[in-house]
């Protein structure tokens, strides 16, 4: 069995580590004794000040829709910590601003958002199995999903079905960590307080004066747990739909589809032998 992760001593990429849950995470990892690296768009000025007194911390700039930029990662990582990344999490992500929106429909050539939130995880996911598998290392991917994954939202129907995509990656992902030592799980906060859903509040001139909203430092704690501990195998998603409000909506469990279709994981087998100690 894969067992129990802790994080002292691992490397830690996380994208969107610059802010909100992605920031409260780089510090509960550093808290924990793992060297981080920022993969963000720019550093926000707490974020400036861990880079700057922090000698475990880096900070790489990383448009996460853009594959070659995922890519530069790795060596990165090896170049500033020597080795690829242990843990990998996927946390940058937008809501649905009008310049990839639904409803707002500006985009010509595809939907940037699916880039951002969905194609994003997918490509990370698949950058960090190739590189534990080339180093024939442990890893484990955690991936920032949302409620929204498992709820419909009429006003915000494009982020709800990247959200939805996540979901469905992760449970399809729940054999890589007995195929290949590679731990795919997922959290799905609700609403937040972060500069993300600040956002999407005032776009949409909402103003909930009852409204409690979760701590970036639970949903970080709750990535711990997920990453940390061997009871969370992969596929397991975790929602924190209200704090101190906890549920597991994906279980980790083997779909039938892999019971209609048992030749595929052959295929799935090859795969990961060929690349399983290519360190080249």
């Amino acid at each position: 069995m894969f067992g129990d992760f802790p994080l002292a001593g691992k490397i830690v990429v996380i994208t969107g580590g610059a802010s909100g849950i992605g920031l409260a995470f780089t510090k509960l990892a550093l808290i924990s004794k793992a060297r981080v690296i920022i993969a963000d768009l720019v550093l926000s000025p707490p974020a400036e000040l861990l880079v700057r007194d922090d000698p475990n911390v880096r900070f790489i700039h990383c448009d996460v829709g853009k594959w070659d930029e995922l890519e530069s990662l790795i060596p990165f990582s090896q170049k500033e910590f020597g080795d690829v990344p242990d843990v990998y999490a996927a946390n940058a992500g937008v809501g649905e601003p009008a310049w990839s929106s639904f409803w707002a429909d500006r985009e010509t050539d595809g939907y940037a958002q699916l880039d951002i939130n969905l194609g994003h995880p997918i490509k990370l996911t698949r950058i960090a199995i190739r590189a534990c598998l080339r180093r024939n290392k442990k890893g484990v991917v955690i991936i920032t999903s949302s409620i929204a994954g498992v709820n419909g939202h009429f006003a915000t129907a494009l982020y709800v079905a990247s959200k939805h995509g996540t979901i469905g990656f992760i449970k399809s992902l729940a054999q890589a960590e007995t195929e290949a030592q590679v731990k795919v799980v997922g959290i799905c906060p609700g609403l937040v307080e972060t500069p993300l859903l600040k956002g999407i509040m005032e776009s949409q001139n909402k103003d909930e004066p009852g409204l409690i909203l979760i701590k970036p430092s639970e949903i970080a704690d709750r990535m711990k747990e997920l990453v940390e501990k061997g009871t969370y195998h992969g596929g397991i998603a975790l929602a924190v739909r209200r704090p101190g409000d906890v549920t597991i909506v994906a279980d980790g469990s083997t779909s039938e589809l892999e019971d209609l279709l048992p030749s595929d994981l052959n295929v799935m087998r090859e795969i990961i032998a060929a690349e399983r100690g290519n360190d080249s």
